[in-house]
């Protein structure tokens, strides 16, 4: 799930992430702001789910794919499109 928050005197947005998945040890978001290399750590929640918070620029779009345990790319099932992928696939994307 991803939850917007726009704040009338800020250039940024506050978005939530929150991503159920179970059995999973980590999740990790990868692709904002176009980086691939690094890694947006998700923390784990009593209830199993993970989540965090991110400040994106606002009138951007930014495609993005969770990583769970280190080995399977996930997309968001709420984001806002899906693009495809150099790799057959596609990313989801979320626009501010």
């Amino acid at each position: 799930m991803v939850q917007k928050t726009y704040f009338k005197t800020k250039d940024y947005c506050k978005v939530k992430f929150t991503f159920n998945i179970e059995d999973a040890e980590t999740v990790e978001i990868l692709g904002l702001n176009s980086d691939w290399e690094n890694s947006i750590v998700m923390s784990k929640k009593k209830d199993g789910s993970f989540s965090c918070e991110v400040s994106l620029p606002k009138s951007t779009q930014h495609e993005f794919k969770y990583l769970v345990d280190e080995t399977k790319w996930i997309n968001e099932p709420e984001a806002d499109s899906q693009n495809p992928n150099e790799f057959g696939g596609s990313n989801s994307v979320i626009v501010l």
